[in-house]
């Protein structure tokens, strides 16, 4: 085999074909997407007003380089986004391929936000231990994820981290850490706090307490520091709310947006900002030195545009908050029926199971028996250090029916049943 996969000693089935909720390998055999891929595709697949959009843009522009025109169709998106974005503060949108990207650009924003300024010293990040920003080396540096930084340690900068348990300790505990943290760093070195409104691959849809981010927000103002919130996975509706920090009334001043925005139909991600964050480039040197070589596609950005209209048009966000609650009920009650389901916990159709961290395996086993069964789930990391290969994340498309519904739990118990010890 020629295209490199993620293991490489293993032998993937291919996929031919899918639609709605449904991927089809091969032999035809239908596996219900119960993880929306990476947790991406909202609209599920072959979306049937989706994809004539897409047919109608090849025909008219697929491709524009940024320095050399703008298109309609960057500008129609960024629009969108901003009359979507929390308190309709987000006027600015810097497109890119993907959520790494996304958040590559929102870090390199903020230190240049600063440098405008005259505050270059002010260069270092603070993030949390458990948490998830990208692969490269920028956003892996901000990420906590041992497992995938463990090989790339000694080339990855050692920004602080917050360590209290977003789940167990007390707000108190959680405001005096961020505080210790930047004055030991000294606030005048600190460019931005970086976190995800839920963690997914690092903390299973980990959910901090309900005043959390607003005393984050406060302590951000008190010492000037800026706020760059993850929505990468959260952001669009995955979470029952267009923007996930919506649950907590906070304002993030730089945030990034991925997988729901494309929805699988087209790589492209973005880094929002206020007017706040943008004026001082915009009136310093007038240049944002990020960018990629197919940022603002417009093929991407009709796409993407598209997903959003039909998000709102069809109310899907409602749906998202009725299966989820559905699901997650379901998930509750199973975790009574069986002991090796230790935690269910998450918003909308981002819901976390975390089983036993004893069984050393049991993931592993259970998604496999999953994928037998024809039920796709993302795995994830758990425990109180997020050392603990021992999460799942259950996030289906938007457009899951009732029926759908069912027959994703009855097949996720099925696969409970087979694994169980």
């Amino acid at each position: 085999m020629h295209n490199i996969q993620p293991l490489l000693n293993k032998t993937y089935l291919k996929a031919t074909s899918a639609r709605g909720v449904y991927i089809y390998d091969e032999s035809g055999k239908p596996y219900l997407d119960g993880s929306s891929g990476a947790v991406t595709c909202s609209l599920g697949h072959s979306h049937p007003k989706v994809l004539p959009v897409i047919k109608q843009q090849l025909d008219k522009l697929q491709f524009v380089y940024r320095s050399q025109f703008g298109s309609e169709e960057a500008e129609q998106l960024a629009t969108k986004l901003f009359a979507l974005s929390v308190q309709k503060k987000h006027a600015h949108a810097f497109f890119v391929n993907s959520g790494t990207e996304a958040i590559e650009t929102a870090m390199k924003v903020a230190l240049q936000y600063w440098q405008e300024q005259g505050q270059a010293e002010k260069k270092h990040f603070i993030s949390r231990w458990k948490s998830y920003h990208g692969i490269t080396v920028g956003a892996l540096s901000l990420s906590g994820h041992s497992l995938r930084r463990q090989r790339f340690e000694n080339s990855l900068e050692k920004y602080p981290a917050l360590h209290a348990d977003l789940e167990n300790d007390a707000l108190e505990i959680h405001t005096k850490e961020f505080i210790k943290v930047i004055e030991k760093t000294g606030a005048k070195h600190i460019a931005a706090f970086v976190a995800e409104p839920i963690v997914g691959a690092a903390g299973t849809a980990l959910t901090p307490h309900q005043d959390y981010y607003k005393a984050m927000r406060e302590i951000c103002d008190a010492y000037g520091i800026l706020f760059i919130a993850d929505e990468v996975m959260t952001g669009l509706g995955r979470t029952g709310k267009w923007f996930a920090l919506e649950y907590w009334n906070t304002l993030a001043d730089i945030v990034t947006v991925g997988k729901s925005l494309g929805a699988g139909y087209a790589s492209i991600a973005a880094t929002m900002m206020t007017e706040r964050v943008l004026a001082p480039i915009k009136n310093g040197s007038g240049l944002i030195m990020s960018g990629h070589t197919y940022s603002g596609h417009p093929l991407s950005c009709a796409a993407a545009l598209k997903v959003l209209q039909v998000v709102e048009e069809d109310n899907l966000l409602s749906n998202v908050n009725d299966k989820g609650t559905f699901i997650k009920n379901r998930l509750i009650d199973l975790k009574n029926e069986y002991p090796l389901m230790h935690v269910v916990r998450g918003k909308g159709l981002m819901i976390g199971v975390e089983v036993d961290p004893s069984k050393k395996g049991l993931q592993a086993k259970l998604i496999d028996q999953c994928f037998k069964n024809g039920l796709l789930v993302y795995p994830s990391v758990g425990g109180p250090y997020g050392k603990d290969e021992n999460g799942i994340l259950i996030s289906p498309p938007f457009v899951i029916n009732q029926q759908e519904t069912d027959e994703l739990l009855n097949k996720f118990e099925q696969s409970l049943k087979e694994v169980q010890p």
